[in-house]
């Protein structure tokens, strides 16, 4: 079952499996917010200093912790629709994925501008289809989501003219990145760039 992370000494309704807004309040802020799932790595680790070095010179601003795979980022939520009680119904039977990390990429994300990331070659299926469900709840509420999923942990984020895909992908293939697993269990919906709406402990 999903646990409560934050004190709470009020008797709203979602605080069962939950951290919410504060009871006063029944609805989802119309703005952009996100659903993702954390994964445990470290701006520290062998292989991430390696890419760093590498890319040494580049103009890059890297991530520096909190890192995590978004599995559904919402444009939009419609006024007067709280989500976090059907999030619940989806989640609390959720069991944590197990994903291999064996494969560093990049992709472009506008001009002259690419996302550098850690993910996977074989993602899991069950995975996949828990993404799927919560991305069809949130459009079945309402809910505006512009992109489509890419399982990727953002690493940096390249602003440099002299930089393409291709480039990046061929110094990225140097790096000696070793293949590791990881149960993934912490879930977190919050606001763009704002508080935390709701967190979740999947299942083991």
């Amino acid at each position: 079952m999903p646990v409560c992370d934050f004190p709470c000494n009020n008797s709203s309704l979602f605080h069962r499996n939950c951290v919410t807004l504060p009871s006063t309040s029944n609805t989802v802020i119309a703005m952009k917010s996100y659903l993702e799932i954390k994964v445990p790595i470290s701006f520290d680790d062998y292989w991430f200093r390696e890419l760093r070095d590498l890319l040494d010179g580049v103009d890059i601003r890297w991530q520096r912790g909190y890192y995590h795979i978004t599995m559904a980022f919402l444009d939009f939520a419609p006024d007067g629709v709280n989500l976090v009680p059907g999030l619940n119904n989806i989640l609390e039977e959720a069991m944590a994925p197990t994903l291999t990390f064996d494969k560093l990429d990049a992709f472009a994300s506008g001009y002259h501008r690419q996302v550098i990331h850690l993910t996977t070659t074989d993602a899991p299926a069950d995975f996949l289809a828990l993404v799927e469900d919560v991305r069809h709840y949130f459009k079945a509420m309402g809910c505006e989501i512009q992109s489509d999923f890419k399982l990727h942990v953002t690493l940096g984020r390249v602003q440099d003219a002299r930089m393409n895909v291709r480039k990046l992908q061929d110094i990225i293939s140097q790096v000696d990145l070793p293949t590791f697993t990881m149960e993934l269990a912490d879930v977190e919906y919050r606001i763009f760039r704002g508080k935390t709406l709701g967190l979740w402990k999947l299942m083991p």
